[in-house]
């Protein structure tokens, strides 16, 4: 019972106030096909050293070992050991969400400065102090345009992540939203003439993500021109904002949001992230989340305080501008110390190191017979290639050499079959991408070899192994 959060006696008044007589009965509606059997196997038990000694070597048998090309929304970037040291110090870890400013203004004047280099990188007026990630940033973002512009139709572009797109029809699938995806070009870009025929339509907001999907940096400056002739607002969604590093902001967008968790936070598992959303000054009152903002106090001295929104606006839903009543704060510590510690020029170098791996891997890989690179706008740390054969058998031919070589699209694309998503980081050496391309040219010589067996047995037959 050591490890139990209740005694027999309180479950069974819960079961009885639920009632139900038994454990088994309160979960008798998952099928039994789902349900595990028998016990757990898991060692022991152990002693403490043995516990350690058995995590040390599950380690050493994981995915360390392997080189991962995985982007998609989720970026190995290398973080510097001076973000853990200053993480852990007790006034960060230990910190309670600071609702009393008098006693919490180190964890506001770090929260005020990651909303200053946010508005910084993003080209917006004013940032929130961070929210949960990506995904739920964008679905906020959407939620801020439709109470500004009192409209309830969106439309979001086809390359925007997959996911975020799911987020947000979770949030608003009972709200009598209108949601329309626009298609992207031969170029990967969104296809601004769909576009703007589907604003002929009153429309809240328009949603796109740059890179987007498939790595590639879309015309936000265009967009904008079209999205705003019809009255709605334009929102850009960036998962790797460190492509501001060298691209320029979309500053003509009226919300910008994302996810920061290329600058310091590591990826672990699906977790956690950290979003973060900045916007035009003329919208700050209906921006979700915490915002920080600076004051005097009676003595002239500066000082930190959440401002515009009360504990209770977040608690009193009717009212709230969100339903987000906290912030990844000690996440949002790591980005703020991760830029500090880069600066402009640092972040500029490590983009232009991003992008040239990226396009000698491209370069690389797209070079082989059967291959191809599809898409021709221009990109960041990320690209999609047509692969030579089955894109399925080259990832487990991959993962032999203890590479994990990207994301097959079909899996959210079915029109882009044999098409992997294929990113490129400064964590990525030039050895790696040589060792991929070379498993590449054995797949290559391997599916035209298997091609003209086809085309040799179907002559044979008569019956070509390709229609005429």
């Amino acid at each position: 019972m050591r490890y139990l959060p209740n005694s027999p006696v309180e479950r069974a008044a819960m079961l009885e106030a639920t009632g139900h007589k038994s454990i088994e009965e309160l979960f008798a509606q998952i099928p039994a096909a789902l349900k595990h059997q028998g016990n757990l196997n898991l060692p022991g038990p152990l002693s403490e050293p043995e516990i350690l000694e058995y995590f040390r070597q599950a380690a050493s048998q994981s995915s360390r070992d392997f080189v991962s090309f995985l982007g998609a929304g989720a970026y190995s970037h290398y973080r510097p050991v001076a973000i853990d040291a200053l993480l852990s110090r007790g006034e960060f870890f230990t910190a309670y969400t600071p609702y009393q400013a008098e006693i919490a203004q180190g964890t506001l004047q770090a929260m005020f400065e990651f909303q200053t280099l946010i508005t910084q990188l993003t080209g917006m007026d004013v940032s929130n102090a961070s929210l949960y990630d990506g995904s739920t940033a964008t679905t906020e973002a959407v939620l801020m345009a439709m109470r500004i512009t009192s409209r309830d139709r969106v439309l979001l572009a086809h390359t925007l992540h997959p996911e975020y797109r799911q987020v947000l029809q979770t949030y608003i699938q009972h709200q009598g939203v209108e949601l329309h995806q626009i298609p992207y070009e031969k170029s990967g870009q969104l296809d601004l003439a769909q576009l703007e025929a589907s604003l002929k339509t009153p429309t809240a907001a328009v949603v796109i993500q740059s890179p987007n999907f498939f790595g590639i940096i879309e015309r936000a400056k265009e967009v904008a021109a079209i999205v705003h002739k019809s009255g709605a607002l334009l929102i850009v969604t960036i998962p790797e904002p460190l492509s501001l590093g060298i691209v320029r902001p979309p500053v003509d967008a009226d919300i910008v949001c994302g996810e920061a968790q290329s600058f310091g936070v590591s990826v672990a598992f699906g977790g956690p992230y950290v979003g973060f959303l900045a916007a035009k000054e003329q919208f700050i009152r209906q921006m979700p989340g915490r915002l920080i903002g600076q004051t005097h106090d009676t003595e002239g001295r500066r000082g930190f305080v959440l401002t515009l929104a009360t504990r209770e606006q977040h608690i009193r839903r009717e009212k709230a501008t969100s339903n987000i009543c906290t912030n990844q704060s000690l996440c949002a510590l790591a980005v703020t110390i991760y830029l500090s510690l880069l600066g402009k020029k640092g972040l500029k170098a490590l983009a232009e190191q991003n992008l040239a791996k990226a396009s000698y891997a491209a370069r690389e890989l797209g070079a082989f017979p059967g291959a191809e690179l599809p898409f021709t706008a221009p990109r960041f740390n990320e690209f999609v290639v047509k692969t030579p054969g089955d894109a399925e058998e080259l990832l487990i031919a991959l993962r032999e050499e203890k590479i994990i070589g990207g994301l097959n699209l079909q899996h959210f694309y079915p029109e882009l079959k044999n098409h992997l998503l294929v990113c490129v980081t400064e964590t990525i050496s030039k050895s790696a991408i040589d060792r991929m391309a070379e498993v590449y040219a054995q797949h290559a010589a391997r599916s035209k070899g298997l091609a003209q067996n086809g085309e040799a047995v179907g002559a044979i037959h008569g019956s070509p192994s390709k229609p005429r």
